[in-house]
């Protein structure tokens, strides 16, 4: 079999029609695929941004990383509070108290 670009994109849909039927069907991959589906895109659309085709790309290229963004938005609001936190001890720490 020669290997072109479009050969490698049909394997690349072949995995992931793959992954996404046995997640069907019930084994635990949903937690891989919640981040691979939104960095896939975001691969694809980089891709498609590099060979020309600069509207589908850009389209993909948002669409993942927004998925991806609604995936780390736990991990972001944690930064936040941790960022929070932090900067009221600061506060804290070089004011002096005045009653």
């Amino acid at each position: 079999m020669r290997m072109n670009g479009k050969s490698g994109f049909a394997i690349v849909l072949i995995v992931l029609g793959a992954l996404l039927l046995i997640s069907n069907i019930g084994f635990g991959l949903g937690f891989l695929l919640g981040y691979l589906i939104p960095i896939v895109l975001m691969i694809l659309g980089y891709i498609g941004i590099k060979n020309g085709r600069k509207f589908i790309g850009w389209v993909l290229l948002i669409i993942g990383g927004l998925s991806l963004i609604g995936k780390f938005g736990s991990i972001l609001g944690f930064v936040v509070a941790a960022g929070i936190i932090v900067y009221g001890f600061s506060l804290l720490k070089n004011n002096p108290k005045t009653y």
